[in-house]
């Protein structure tokens, strides 16, 4: 243990002296260290890395910002706490998003590091308050020619960040809606949109939810999802009746009205959801469907798709 620690010591030391090259050398080794050895998670910020990896990721090269971006991530696996604690990391993470030069691979990595830190709840509030990095995400799966890796990182943190109810607001007003559909309607990449859904599931929890959506047409693209001809996955399936539900307890009377019209053609594939979904969707596609009947108990009496036992 103790020449694992002098060894991130030595590195810790060359990141402050010495030309850029000796700098990027030691970025290099640390991110290798930090990647492969568990124990170096905490010797490396113990050392005093984590300044000077906040520090390079202002760098002009990008070489250098990918390595301590992809170090950062690292030890955000077992030091999250320490991270959130240092002055300005948030805002050079929120730096990086935002360079147009910026690789791929330095925006990957900088959205997995900033989800590895939203897994501790605490820190969600605080992250979604951070505009620039919201806004950042949003618009890198907005970009239609970002890479797959790209857009799904993006949008792990973007569910991290829609997770805490009061940064759902912010997400709609940065425009996460439009850009979520638009993901959904005309990305077919495996697994992006079961991403999507995932994340526009949980946007659909707050009041704004209801215009939003209705400016897209979110409802009916949802609804969509359960027509076997789009060949939609379960989960997608189960993302969208978690964001529908969501929406009729959020969105107010217009939006439930709405939701219970365009919801009358695709009955059969929401209680499908109900029978042989997983645990959570059958419990919130049950709840989807006691919304529905409200209201409807004189069209029960006529349309046998109302015939359903909600008692399970």
């Amino acid at each position: 243990m103790e020449v694992k620690r002098r060894t991130a010591q030595s590195l810790v030391k060359r990141l402050s002296s010495g030309s850029e090259e000796i700098q990027i050398s030691a970025l290099c080794e640390l991110r290798l260290m930090s990647k492969h050895d568990p124990d170096s998670r905490s010797f490396i910020p113990e050392a005093g890395a984590v300044p000077h990896l906040t520090e390079t990721l202002y760098s002009s090269s990008p070489l250098a910002q990918e390595n301590a971006a992809a170090t950062l991530l690292n030890i955000s696996i077992s030091n999250r706490e320490f991270l959130m604690s240092t002055p300005g990391l948030l805002e050079a993470l929120s730096h990086l998003l935002r360079l147009p030069w910026a690789t791929a691979a330095t925006n990957q990595v900088t959205a997995a590091t900033i989800y590895s830190l939203l897994l501790d709840e605490d820190n969600r509030p605080i992250i979604g308050s951070k505009l620039d990095i919201v806004e950042s995400l949003i618009n890198i799966i907005r970009d239609g020619s970002s890479p797959s890796r790209s857009i799904k990182d993006a949008l792990k943190a973007l569910f991290g960040i829609s997770l805490c109810s009061l940064n759902r607001s912010t997400m709609v007003e940065l425009g996460a809606v439009p850009a979520l559909f638009s993901l959904i309607m005309k990305d077919g990449r495996i697994g992006l949109v079961e991403d999507a859904t995932a994340v526009i599931a949980q946007v659909a929890g707050c009041s704004e939810s209801g215009d939003a959506f209705r400016k897209v047409s979110g409802v009916r693209v949802l609804v969509d999802s359960f027509y076997p001809s789009t060949g939609s996955s379960v989960r997608a399936r189960e993302n969208a009746v978690y964001a529908l539900l969501n929406l009729v307890q959020s969105g107010g009377e217009r939006t439930v009205s709405e939701v219970k019209e365009v919801c009358l053609g695709v009955l059969d594939g929401i209680m499908d959801v109900a029978e042989s979904g997983s645990a959570k969707a059958k419990s919130r596609a049950t709840a989807l469907l006691r919304v529905l009947q409200e209201g409807n108990e004189d069209k029960a009496e006529r349309d046998p798709r109302f015939d359903f036992t909600l008692d399970r």
